[in-house]
C-alpha cells in the first residue's frame, strides 16, 4: 500500500529552503519521512556550492526583457502533433477520472486516493482546454464544470473538526472523493484553495455565452472567489498564512517568496470583498534570494513547480513589479532561466546519477521510489519517496528521480530544450514511462536493481525505477502550459479577469498587456 500523505505545512517545515528559513513545496509527505528529510535538508544545500563555475556550451545565454521574443509558441511547428497527443492524453486523465457525482478530481491514480482541491482547480482548467480543442463538446465541459462548482459551493462549511469541506471561503487540502468531507486532519490550505479558485475563474472567463449553464458557472465561480476571506487568513499581516486547522489554529508561517504563492498574493490583493493587506506583495518580494545558478541570474526556488504554477493562469510576459523592474526582466524570463539552469545542472550531473544529460532533466515535487539508503553501483545512495526535488542556490534535493512534468510544464519558457526532453523520454523509456494518460509521475534511471524494496512503483532490471501513478497537480500544468504555448488560451482568458488585473495592479505591476489592455 502507498503511504498516506500529511499536510503541506508539515512537509514545508521539514524540507525548508536553505537560507530563507521557510518551507518549500507541495505537501504530500509521509509521517515516516521526517528523519530522512531532516538529514537531507541539513546537508544537501551545500551541494549547490559544488558546481562548475563555467557555463555549459549548450546552455542558452540569459536574455533581457527587450531581447526575448514576444511569444514562446510551438503552434504550426513540427513539434505540435507530438505535443497535441501528449496534451490530449493528459486531458483525458482529468476527464475520465473525476468522480461522476461530485466532480472532484483524484489526487492520484490508479492508486485509490482522496481528492486534492488543487487538482480540482487544474481539472476545471483542463475542461476549458478540452472544450476549445474539441476533445469534448463545449456543452459537456460546461456541464462538468457547473456540477463540480455547484458541489463545492453546496458543501458543508464551518469550524468543526470533521465533516466539513471548507471554512471562511477556503477549502481543506484533501477531501473525500465521494462526500467532499475533510480527509483526516489535513489543513485548510490557502495555496490549494487559490489554485482551485484560479481554475474556477478560468471557467468563468471562458464560458461566457448567454446560456443557463454557462451563466451558472460564472455565478458559482464568482461566489467561490469572493467568499475567500484573505483578511482572516492574514493573522500576521501583511502576509498570508499557509493554512489553518480547527485543532491548532493558524500555521506559524506565512507564505514568503519566491515560490508558487505568487498567484496566491495576486488573487488575495485583487479580492473585492476580503483583500489582503496592500503591503503583502512588498513583504513577499523582500524575502527573495537573487543569485546566479549555473550561469543564470535569477530569483531562486529549487523545484520547478514554483516557477510554473502561477504562470499556468497569469501571463507574466512583459509586465513587471518593482522588484523585476530593478532587475530588467520579468517573471516569465526568470522562469526560463530557472529551467535552463536546471538543464545545465543535469548536464554537469555533480552526483553522477544515471541517465542525466541535455535531454534528460527535470527536478520538481514528485513521487520517488523509497525513503532509505541503498548501495547502488558501489555507491551509497539516499532515496526519497514523495519529495520536493529541485536545484538552485537555495538547496539541491536530488536522488536521481526525475519528473516529466518538469520539462512538459516548461514548454512555454524554453521549447527548444523542453520538447527535445519530452521526445527523448518518450523514445528512450516508452510504455514504461508513458501510457494512455500521458507520462507517469516520475522515474529513476539510477535505481536498477529489482531486488530493491521500493515503497511504490517498480524497478525494471537494468533500466530503472518507474512510478505507477499520475498526480493531478503534475498532470494539470502539462495540459495548461502546452496549450498556452500553442494558443495562449488560458493566458488570454485570464488577462480579461478583473480580479487578476486588480491584483496585479495593486502589487505594482505595470507595462505590457496591462497597459495596452487585454486582447
Amino acid at each position: 500500500m502507498r503511504r498516506l500523505k500529511t499536510d503541506r505545512a508539515d512537509r514545508r517545515e521539514r524540507e525548508g529552503a536553505a537560507g530563507q528559513g521557510k518551507p518549500s513545496a507541495l505537501g504530500r509527505a509521509s509521517p515516516i519521512r521526517g528523519v530522512a528529510a531532516l538529514f537531507l535538508v541539513a546537508f544537501l544545500p551545500f551541494l549547490a556550492l559544488c558546481r562548475p563555475s563555467t557555463a555549459s556550451p549548450e546552455r542558452p545565454s540569459p536574455r533581457t526583457l527587450a531581447e526575448r521574443p514576444a511569444t514562446a509558441t510551438v503552434a504550426g511547428t513540427a513539434d505540435e502533433p507530438f505535443l497535441d497527443e501528449l496534451e490530449r492524453q493528459t486531458f483525458r486523465w482529468f476527464w475520465d477520472l473525476a468522480d461522476p457525482v461530485t466532480g472532484l478530481t483524484p489526487d492520484r491514480a490508479p492508486t485509490p486516493s482522496f481528492s486534492s482541491v488543487a487538482a480540482v482547480g487544474f481539472g476545471l482548467t483542463a475542461y476549458v482546454v478540452g472544450a476549445e480543442r474539441g476533445w469534448v463538446t463545449r456543452a459537456d465541459a460546461a456541464a462538468r464544470a457547473e456540477k463540480t462548482l455547484r458541489f463545492l459551493l453546496s458543501s458543508p462549511s464551518g469550524d468543526a473538526r470533521a465533516g466539513m469541506t471548507r471554512y471562511r471561503g477556503f477549502f481543506y487540502h484533501f477531501l473525500d472523493m465521494h462526500t467532499g468531507a475533510r480527509f483526516k486532519d489535513v489543513e485548510l490550505s490557502t495555496i490549494d484553495s487559490t489554485l482551485l479558485a484560479a481554475g474556477a475563474l478560468t471557467c468563468a472567463g471562458y464560458f461566457d455565452r448567454d446560456d443557463p449553464v454557462e451563466g451558472e458557472i460564472r455565478r458559482l465561480a464568482d461566489a467561490l472567489y469572493r467568499a475567500m476571506d484573505w483578511t482572516w487568513a492574514s493573522p500576521r499581516p501583511p502576509g498570508v498564512s499557509m493554512g489553518w486547522t480547527p485543532e491548532e489554529g493558524f500555521h506559524e508561517l506565512n507564505w514568503h517568496g519566491y515560490d508558487e504563492s505568487m498567484i496566491l498574493y495576486v488573487l488575495a490583493l485583487g479580492s473585492p470583498t476580503h483583500p489582503a493587506d496592500a503591503a503583502a506583495w512588498t513583504e513577499w518580494t523582500s524575502t527573495y534570494r537573487w543569485g546566479e545558478f549555473y550561469g543564470e541570474p535569477q530569483v531562486n526556488f529549487s523545484p520547478l513547480f514554483g516557477h510554473q504554477f502561477s504562470h499556468v493562469w497569469i501571463d507574466f510576459r512583459g509586465i513587471q513589479d518593482a522588484y523585476m523592474r530593478g532587475k530588467g526582466l520579468d517573471y516569465f524570463e526568470n522562469s526560463r532561466r530557472a529551467v535552463v539552469s536546471q538543464r545545465a545542472y543535469a548536464i554537469a550531473n555533480p552526483s553522477g546519477f544515471d541517465g542525466y544529460g541535455p535531454d534528460v532533466w527535470g527536478l520538481t515535487a514528485c513521487d520517488g521510489p523509497l525513503d532509505g539508503t541503498l548501495s547502488v553501483g558501489g555507491k551509497t545512495r539516499t532515496f526519497q519517496g514523495y519529495a520536493a526535488r529541485g536545484a538552485s542556490l537555495l538547496n539541491v534535493i536530488d536522488d536521481g528521480t526525475l519528473a516529466p512534468t518538469a520539462a512538459a510544464s516548461s514548454v512555454p519558457f524554453a521549447p527548444e530544450i523542453a520538447v527535445p526532453a519530452l521526445r527523448a523520454m518518450t523514445e528512450r523509456w516508452g510504455a514504461r514511462l508513458r501510457n494512455g494518460y500521458g507520462f507517469l509521475d516520475a522515474f529513476n534511471p539510477t535505481l536498477r536493481d529489482p531486488a530493491a524494496r521500493t515503497a511504490s512503483g517498480a524497478v525494471v532490471d537494468g533500466v530503472g525505477w518507474f512510478d505507477v501513478d499520475q498526480l493531478g497537480i503534475d498532470q494539470g500544468p502539462i495540459v495548461a502550459m502546452i496549450e498556452n504555448s500553442r494558443s495562449e488560451l488560458i493566458w488570454r482568458v485570464m488577462r480579461r479577469n478583473p480580479y487578476v488585473v486588480a491584483g496585479l495592479r495593486r502589487a505594482g505591476f505595470t507595462g505590457g498587456w496591462l497597459e495596452r489592455g487585454s486582447p
